[in-house]
């Protein structure tokens, strides 16, 4: 009886040519067909979001001023400098950081309460419901500010004329006093991805914990606040993050705001910038202003990752993906 030496094995399994997975080919083409439906996407991103966000940088360094662009030049740090003494910009901070906790706490409250309701088996024409909730998320904001407009407007609009001038209560549409209602309105129009986040999130709680801790006799609401919080709270996490760039985010890019003006903007500091921005002319110290804005908006979302820790759930093998 002889033995081969293990060489020969060795030798013999490298000599196999390489097999190609029999559906690399389908793979590669329905690796291209994404691609190319993502490509209009892609480019609207690159075109429109990533070059400005580039371009306001390189503005932020400079004097640039759209009324006399030929006269730009290099100045270094002296925009961040004249932000540190603009007692204006500090309170439009401030005030927008407000705004920030006022509205994404409201956000979240009424979308996790919308889901709940929906997530019940008692509840009829769901589809119908999860579709009246989220459309208004897609509307122009610009839209509705013109439809708030016509709500407030003395003369014309519907709230001021059948409720408030009856009441002998004052016109909203005179000076801010419609403004925190606007902001209510404005944080509630747009809930439709968080409520469908949480409500996705909720579907797929087990059943088998809701009947367990029925039989132990926890009610509805304990059942709720103490099995379905705790395990949809990555989804409760994710709308808490969207909301944030939702209300920051529009800053960062110069493109967010509902007039040209500062009063009529709803977060202060986004209505300083289109100010600075379109009134003023003063494009280099509006686009120093939006990174400021992008800084602390960076630094409040790692002050929430860090704080996630304590108490969204995650799994044992995402737990350290998160830190």
């Amino acid at each position: 009886m002889t033995i081969e030496p293990p060489t020969y094995h060795l030798l013999h399994a490298q000599s196999k040519p390489n097999t190609i997975h029999p559906n690399a080919g389908l793979r590669r083409r329905e690796t291209m067909i994404g691609l190319l439906f993502l490509s209009p996407w892609l480019l609207g991103f690159v075109l429109l979001k990533l070059l400005p966000i580039i371009y306001t940088l390189g503005y932020s360094f400079t004097n640039f001023s759209m009324m006399n662009p030929n006269g730009t030049a290099f100045i270094g740090l002296e925009n961040y400098i004249r932000f540190v003494t603009d007692l204006t910009a500090w309170t439009k901070l401030f005030g927008s950081l407000g705004y920030f906790l006022t509205t994404v706490p409201l956000q979240l409250l009424v979308a996790l309460g919308l889901a709940a309701m929906l997530s019940s088996h008692r509840v009829r024409l769901k589809p119908v419901w999860r579709l009246v909730i989220f459309v208004p998320s897609i509307i122009p904001a610009a839209a509705i500010y013109s439809v708030w407009l016509g709500f407030v407007n003395p003369s014309s609009g519907w709230l001021d004329r059948l409720i408030l001038t009856p009441l002998g209560m004052p016109p909203l549409a005179q000076g801010n006093g419609g403004v925190p209602l606007l902001a209510t309105v404005m944080a509630l129009w747009s809930i439709g991805p968080g409520f469908l986040i949480m409500y996705g999130a909720m579907l797929g709680v087990p059943n088998d914990l809701y009947e367990a801790a029925r039989i132990d006799g926890a009610g509805p609401l304990m059942r709720f606040l103490n099995i379905t919080v705790p395990i949809i709270s990555p989804a409760i996490f994710f709308s808490l993050v969207i909301n944030l760039m939702g209300a920051f985010g529009g800053s960062m890019l110069l493109d967010r705001g509902y007039t040209f003006s500062e009063g009529s903007s709803i977060s202060p500091m986004t209505g300083y910038i289109n100010q600075i921005m379109f009134l003023q002319s003063d494009m280099g110290y509006a686009s120093a202003l939006a990174w400021v804005m992008f800084g602390v908006t960076m630094t409040i979302t790692i002050i929430l990752f860090r704080w996630a820790q304590r108490w969204v759930y995650f799994p044992e093998g995402n737990r350290n993906e998160i830190s």
